[in-house]
């Protein structure tokens, strides 16, 4: 028997052992949104042998009218029971890959992206591993102003009783997922949290995030909240980031091919040029890092976030940095922090590697560290540094975009004017959008 057959054999046993009576096929569109398809579990045994076809055209940035026959392929590895849905029956819950009619897998897949990359990294004799660090906010759900905080706390402060109780449900259902959160903590902002969870191989870690996210958002509406993970949801409080750490290991070995002990930072020349391939392409990537027109009120000066292209150790105003890992011999991770969390994590962190991946191949060399407080430089400061800027709006980041050759490389030319064409109506709408602001500027002064 082939070892497929084996795999649905097993998961069809599982399901019958959970008493599982639907199944959730969950897949992400290009913007990175969760969607599902729901099948009874009589139908599993076919999803898993042949797929479940449904319409391509209808999901955001996916096939056009004429290409709309896709089908739904779950990956057995992400079999999981959602702990909190049992009601008129246990459902199971797939990661899917998505693939065309003829067999093939399909172009336009974000996990596919990824796959590709990983696999080109693989080739090289690299394993590519991330660690995300996902923010977002918890607000009242019947409040007018759909902003009003869950509690009044600070960074590490105790949470209330009542967001207590909702992050321990997020953990217990983030570990029946086989998500190990590492630590869950309150934020800067107001109602703001964070829940980190183990550092993995770039797949796992992507399907992880999108698990998160879904979780998050389930169990803040089964509690009469809404969780939110916009990058900048409150006007002069702390967005919310998406700090990735990664690192590149021997794939036959497992070692840390970051790490030399005999550096200043404990970085290997690999290490170096993996961050100079970044800091040469992170504008053109950052409008896959930072997608919305709101993810550029999160980079400005005076909140964390980065706003400036140079690179570490312990400064945090750093576009990437360089943390140091108490304990851990022959460790090093590189942390690039200016994604956030309205990202499609399968395609950021395909940019990412392929980014990391073009410095190796040429020998990059990135420019000294900046340890000092890059937001206390003058221009002259900035200049003598040869310090540039990350795009200051989402149009300045597509512009950058749409001329990179790696970024055309990544996505294929057909997935990027696709992802040009829904991110540039997205930036017209808000362009001809009169705001509150303009209103209370404007209307009584002129």
């Amino acid at each position: 028997m082939r070892r497929k057959d084996v795999q649905v054999e097993e998961i069809l046993k599982q399901a019958k052992n959970d008493e599982v009576r639907f199944v959730s096929l969950q897949f992400s569109d290009l913007l990175g949104v969760v969607k599902e398809v729901i099948i009874p579990t009589r139908e599993l045994e076919g999803a898993l042998t042949r797929g479940v076809w449904f319409d391509g055209s209808s999901i955001e940035g996916f096939a056009r009218i004429q290409e709309s026959d896709l089908f739904l392929k779950p990956d057995v590895t992400t079999y999981c029971v959602v702990p909190w849905d049992s009601e008129n029956g246990k459902t199971a819950r797939f990661i899917c890959d998505l693939y065309k009619s003829d067999g093939n897998s399909f172009e336009g897949d974000p996990r596919f992206i990824l796959k590709k990359a990983v696999l080109e990294a693989s080739k090289l004799g690299y394993e590519y591993n991330t660690g995300p660090e996902p923010e977002f906010y918890l607000f009242k759900k019947n409040d007018a102003s759909k902003t009003l905080s869950v509690d009044g706390g600070g960074y590490f402060d105790l949470s209330s009783s009542e967001t207590y109780s909702i992050l321990k449900e997020i953990m217990n259902s983030l570990s029946v997922f086989s998500i190990n959160t590492e630590a869950s903590h309150h934020e800067v902002g107001p109602g703001q949290y964070e829940v980190g969870f183990n550092y993995a191989h770039a797949i796992e870690t992507a399907d992880r995030l999108l698990t998160l996210k879904y979780t998050v958002k389930k169990i803040a509406q089964r509690n009469g909240l809404h969780a939110t993970f916009m990058a900048k949801p409150i006007m002069g409080l702390a967005g919310s980031g998406l700090h990735v750490h990664q690192s590149l290991f021997d794939a036959k070995t497992q070692n840390n091919l970051f790490y030399d002990d005999n550096d200043k930072y404990n970085l290997s020349k690999i290490a170096y040029s993996f961050i100079a391939g970044q800091m040469e392409h992170i504008r053109a990537i950052c409008a896959i890092l930072c997608p919305t027109v709101n993810s550029y009120k999160r980079l400005v000066s005076g909140f964390e976030a980065p706003v400036y292209i140079t690179w570490a150790s312990m400064n945090r105003s750093s576009l990437i940095r360089i943390p140091k890992w108490f304990g851990q011999n022959k460790s090093a991770r590189v942390e690039l922090r200016c994604p956030d969390p309205t990202c499609n994590p399968y395609l950021a962190f395909a940019v990412m590697l392929k980014a990391g991946l073009d410095g190796i191949r040429r020998n990059l060399v990135p420019p000294e560290a900046v340890e000092e407080n890059v937001y206390h430089f003058d221009s002259e400061d900035l200049k003598k540094r040869h310090v540039n800027v990350l795009p200051s709006s989402l149009l300045d980041a597509l512009s950058e975009m749409k001329n990179d050759e790696l970024v055309i490389e990544t996505l294929g030319s057909n997935l990027l004017e696709k992802y040009l064409a829904i991110k540039t109506k997205e930036w017209e709408e808000f362009k001809i959008e009169v705001t509150p602001w303009e209103i209370t500027k404007y209307l009584d002064t002129y």
